[in-house]
């Protein structure tokens, strides 16, 4: 199996992986300079960086570099530590570059009116993928929609089971009313999507969260949930909300989002307001 093929394949499933290439060698080395180990999500390996302690170390690196999504940068020198007697002392030394390797972050973004047209142009912008998902077909079409990946003009419903969310997916809700992004919302808590988002005011997003609540699903479900949507720059156009939000979801995706600033946009998690509407 092709190790850039391997990479694609994993790419297209939504699932990271780190890359790594040894960039350097100064003596004699149980490898050649170029070579790659890729490291999957579950642990398995495909290709060699020469075996031995120097690959257990690189493997172990790699799995954080899948953690963190940060690079390292690795030296070896296999005559200087006894550890290498399982036949890598060939005195030589090399670096090892590991890269993560990140799936193309998708946004898949309910509803198709003028929010919407300006969230998919800015987010393609940004660097992901876009999916449009409306189940009004005047609305959800190439016409509206020319730049985006996928569009669905179908009830919701039926479009979940086709969208493929994982850990690199960003859903973001703002449908045309407040029964279709309670309907949207519901499914959306129960995926393993990075970033959730819907729009409305506080006032909406606790009554949509309670009548959930009454449906049965738990309290913890919303916790991480950002609504409203969008960092708070005083947004008022369809294009400035676009920026607003395109700009959240790029916190989230680079891991830049601050403790104080998630526990203040989380309006389940304000007790006051929440008494003060009860």
């Amino acid at each position: 199996m092709d190790i850039f093929d391997e990479i694609i394949r994993l790419r297209r499933l939504g699932q990271k992986c780190a890359l790594a290439t040894i960039v350097q060698v100064r003596g004699s080395i149980p490898s050649f300079e170029s070579a790659k180990l890729l490291v999957r999500e579950d642990g398995s390996m495909l290709g060699t960086v020469g075996g031995g302690c120097v690959e257990g170390e690189v493997w172990n690196v790699a799995r954080e570099v899948i953690e963190t999504e940060k690079p390292r940068h690795l030296h070896f020198a296999l005559g200087q530590d006894a550890a290498y007697d399982n036949g890598l002392i060939c005195g030589g030394q090399l670096d090892i570059f590991v890269e993560p390797v990140i799936p193309q972050p998708t946004a898949v973004i309910f509803g198709a009116g003028h929010i919407s047209k300006s969230l998919a142009k800015v987010a393609g912008l940004a660097g992901f993928r876009t999916v449009v998902v409306d189940d009004r077909e005047m609305f959800a079409n190439r016409e509206r929609f020319p730049d985006a990946d996928e569009v669905y003009a179908d009830e919701y419903e039926n479009v979940f089971p086709h969208l493929s969310v994982n850990e690199t997916s960003y859903l973001i809700i703002v449908t045309r009313g407040h029964r279709d992004d309670m309907r949207v919302l519901k499914w959306a808590v129960g995926t393993p999507a990075k970033y959730v988002a819907m729009i409305g005011s506080k006032r909406k997003v606790i009554s949509v969260v309670r009548e959930l609540e009454r449906e049965g699903l738990p309290s913890s479900a919303f916790e991480h949930i950002h609504a409203p949507m969008g960092l708070e720059v005083g947004a008022i156009t369809p294009e400035e909300i676009a920026v607003s939000v395109v700009a959240e979801m790029i916190a989230v995706r680079r891991n830049s989002t601050s403790e104080w600033r998630q526990i203040s946009k989380s309006v389940y998690a304000n007790e006051k307001l929440r008494a003060h509407l009860a």
